[in-house]
C-alpha cells in the first residue's frame, strides 16, 4: 500500500512514527501537490487539505481508495468525481476545537474591552480613560453550530457564566448548552443574543444563511462573529448591519473573498475587525490531524474498528 502526503513539512518525528508503527505500507511525504502529483498515480491513500484537488488528479489516481483531509472545511473539493469512484473521505473534524474556541472568546474580550481604541491611543501616546469597557461575563451566547467546535466554544463560555444556546440543523441537545433550536427557530433566539458566534461549514443549506432581517433582529449591543466560512453573509448585507448601528461590531476570520483585497471596505470600517482566516491555527494542529490519520489508517489496514470523521461525498460534509 502506497500512502502519499502533500502536506508541506510533516515533523520528522511523525514520518518517523508513521513508518515504524506501519512498516508494511509505503510512505511518500511531499512538499505540496506540485511534487506529490508524480506519485498519485500509484496511491492508495492520499494525505492532503483538499483544496489542492480537482478532477484532473482523482482520475490520474487510480488505485485511490482514501482521502485523508487535514481539514473540516471541504468545500472546494471534487465530491462528484470522488463519489463516482466510490473513494472514501475522512477529514479532522474536532482537532480545530481548543485554537478556535479560544481565538472566540480572546475576540469577545477584546471587542469588549476596546482593544483597538486602547492599542490606537497607546500609538498616539494618548491617556484616554473615556473608552466604554463592558463585560461578557453572564451574557447570552449564541452558537450558529454545535459540532465540536461549537461545543467547545460554549464550554469556554460557562466559564465567564454565559447563557449558552447553540443553533443546528436538527436541533438536537449537546453538551455545553443550556438549550439548542433547530435553524427554523433562529429568529426567535437572535433578539435574545449579546454574542452570535458563527461555526458553520459551507453547504447548500448555510450559503448566506443570514440576511438583512438577521441583524436587524439582533440588539444593537450585539457582536457577531464568523469563523466558519464566508459566504454565511454577504459583504454587503454585514457592511449595512454595522453602519445601520443594528449590531455593535463584526469580527471576521472568513469572508466571501479571501485574501481580502487591499481597498476592502472591512478595512477602514471601525467596527469591524478583520483577522486572515487563522482562528484554527495552532502548534497542535498537524500533530492531532496526524495522530487521527493513525487511528483511522490503524482501522482501515485491519478492518477492526470503525474509522472517524467519515465523510458523506453526495453532501460534502
Amino acid at each position: 500500500m502506497k500512502i502519499v502526503s502533500v502536506i508541506k513539512r510533516v515533523p520528522d518525528e511523525i514520518q518517523h512514527n508513521l513508518r515504524t508503527r506501519f512498516s508494511e505500507a509505503e510512505f511518500c511525504f511531499c512538499h505540496g501537490m506540485d511534487e506529490g502529483v508524480h506519485y498519485l498515480e500509484d496511491a492508495d491513500v492520499l494525505i492532503t487539505y483538499g483544496e489542492d484537488l480537482d478532477e484532473t488528479k482523482i482520475t490520474a489516481a487510480k488505485k485511490l481508495k482514501w482521502i485523508m483531509v487535514l481539514s473540516a472545511g471541504m468545500d472546494k473539493m471534487p465530491f462528484e468525481d470522488i463519489e463516482k469512484r466510490g473513494i472514501l473521505v475522512t477529514n479532522v473534524r474536532g482537532i480545530h476545537a481548543r485554537p478556535m474556541a479560544e481565538y472566540a472568546i480572546s475576540m469577545l474580550l477584546q471587542v469588549s474591552r476596546q482593544a483597538k481604541t486602547l492599542m490606537e491611543n497607546e500609538k498616539q501616546h494618548k491617556w484616554d480613560r473615556r473608552p466604554t469597557m463592558t463585560e461578557i461575563s453572564e451574557k447570552k451566547l449564541v452558537v450558529l453550530g454545535t459540532g465540536a467546535i461549537a461545543q467547545e466554544v460554549a464550554r469556554l463560555g460557562k466559564a465567564f457564566h454565559m447563557k449558552t444556546t447553540g443553533i443546528s440543523k436538527s436541533g438536537k441537545r449537546r453538551p455545553y448548552f443550556d438549550r439548542v433550536f433547530p435553524v427554523e427557530q433562529m429568529d426567535l433566539i437572535l433578539p435574545l443574543a449579546d454574542f452570535v458566534v458563527a461555526v458553520l461549514p459551507s453547504t447548500e443549506e448555510t450559503r448566506y444563511l443570514l440576511k438583512k432581517e438577521h441583524f436587524a433582529a439582533m440588539p444593537e449591543t450585539c457582536i457577531f462573529l464568523n469563523m466558519g466560512r464566508g459566504d454565511l453573509v454577504a459583504t454587503d448585507v454585514l457592511l449595512e448591519a454595522v453602519r445601520n448601528g443594528d449590531i455593535a461590531h463584526a469580527v471576521l476570520d472568513v469572508m466571501e473573498e479571501e485574501p481580502l483585497p487591499e481597498g476592502h471596505p472591512y478595512w477602514e470600517e471601525k467596527q469591524v475587525t478583520v483577522t486572515p482566516h487563522l482562528s484554527g491555527i495552532s502548534p497542535g494542529y498537524v500533530p492531532r490531524g496526524f495522530q487521527l490519520f493513525e487511528d483511522n489508517l490503524s482501522v482501515f489496514l485491519s478492518g477492526e474498528g470503525e474509522l472517524q470523521n467519515i465523510i458523506d461525498t453526495k453532501r460534502g460534509y
